[in-house]
């Protein structure tokens, strides 16, 4: 009887504790979730009821999201469930079609180009076709939006485009059959007749690295002697391909990146292997206004390591590090859980306190003089910003961005 009244004991204070916590936290919490949740709930089912028009709830809901996050800082954003499917195969590097780059001139679709080895290219479609035709629809004045729609399929699954060529004086029709197309992310990869090779990477997807070793595997073969890495332009993708990227050109046991957040005291720190092909093939790396993310992860730690030259503009200054969290529906949003550190200590992201039109503006970005990363020696032009040191002990300025030798 004692150790059954013992035990309820136990239940009831257990169960006490929980209700008290769950009416106290509030009062202690300066920012009362539970609170914030029952207001919004509160709003959205008085508009729901009292609107002057019929409301379209989920819109509410997907405008409410897109307030919020963008709130917190210019790259935790919500991406709605079509344009979710659109990311997914960017970054997969393939999607499934006929495998057209298109734009709509005039109210009529035009092929821009027909992709390399995808089935319309196999066909005979040409760059500057017009389809008129879709399975027999009429296409013209069809939106930019819907085009993707009725061209892209499974694999294996038919579509059939009528065409208007310039110089043929029938419209063309073409049975297309839909396969896999791949989405290159090197633009450009070959070695001029001295020896320099050169190659231009688009974004950081998933065959990112696989392509580069391609290409480089051939470039060596052809004679390449020093390397050109071009990121001008390149926007970013996934962290992983760009520390495999710097694996690739640094010796082993060296620091690539870090990442730091406020919610936790630990640094997740990325290090390079030993053993890598290409680590003492001389290097530079092209960069601009354009050139962020990844693209900055991999500049940052060429240059702090002094494994390259950084040549071009001051880079965007992304460094925000964002994970990816799926709603039920299909759609996404991607929320920023901690910052990216060179090598020497730099964040890579610049301010966003003006908010985030100034941000993309760009106004707040630093233009230095041409060379300034290169004396060792050089005293900071602008004091605001801070003087870091690179492997070898010469300065590098921090304050947001890759600042170029």
């Amino acid at each position: 009887m004692t150790r059954r009244k013992k035990m309820w004991f136990t239940v009831f204070g257990l169960a006490a504790g929980i209700l008290i916590g769950i009416y106290i936290e509030p009062l202690v919490s300066g920012d009362n979730l539970y609170e914030q949740m029952k207001k919004f709930s509160e709003v959205l089912n008085t508009v729901q009821k009292s609107y002057v028009d019929e409301v379209q709830t989920p819109k509410l809901v997907e405008a409410a999201i897109v307030g919020m996050l963008g709130e917190l800082d210019p790259h935790s954003v919500y991406i709605p469930a079509e344009q979710q499917k659109r990311v997914e195969e960017d970054f997969r590097g393939s999607f499934q079609g006929i495998g057209v780059e298109f734009d709509v001139v005039r109210d009529t679709i035009t092929i821009v180009t027909a992709i390399a080895g995808g089935p319309s290219e196999q066909l005979g479609i040409q760059a500057g076709d017009k389809i008129v035709k879709i399975d027999a629809q009429n296409a013209v004045g069809m939106s930019r939006e819907d085009v993707p729609k009725k061209l892209r399929g499974p694999k294996g699954t038919h579509v059939v485009v009528t065409i208007v060529r310039t110089g043929s004086k029938q419209p063309l029709q073409f049975d297309i059959t839909r396969d896999n197309i791949p989405l290159y992310t090197v633009d450009a990869a070959f070695v001029d007749e001295n020896g320099t090779g050169y190659i231009a990477i688009n974004r950081f997807a998933e065959p990112t690295y696989d392509e580069m070793m391609k290409n480089l595997e051939k470039m060596s073969a052809d004679g390449m002697k020093r390397l050109i890495l071009d990121l001008r332009g390149n926007p970013g993708g996934y962290m992983d391909k760009a520390i495999r990227m710097v694996d690739e050109f640094v010796p082993g046991g060296k620091k690539i990146v870090y990442t730091k957040s406020t919610r936790s005291p630990e640094e997740e720190m990325y290090t390079s292997e030993e053993g890598q092909q290409y680590e003492k093939l001389p290097l530079i790396v092209l960069i601009n206004a354009g050139s962020a993310s990844a693209s900055e992860i991999v500049a940052g730690a060429i240059q702090d390591l002094d494994r390259g030259l950084i040549v071009g503009e001051t880079s965007f200054g992304k460094g925000l590090v964002q994970r990816q969290f799926a709603l039920s529906d299909g759609s996404a949003f991607r929320l920023t859980i901690a910052r990216y550190y060179t090598p020497s200590g730099r964040l890579i992201q610049r301010s966003y306190d003006k908010g985030k039109e100034e941000y993309y503006k760009m106004s707040n970005r630093s233009e230095d003089e041409e060379g300034d990363n290169i004396d060792h020696q050089h005293d900071a032009p602008d004091s605001t910003r801070p003087v870091f040191k690179t492997a070898s002990g010469r300065k590098v300025l921090g304050g947001g961005g890759i600042t170029p030798d």
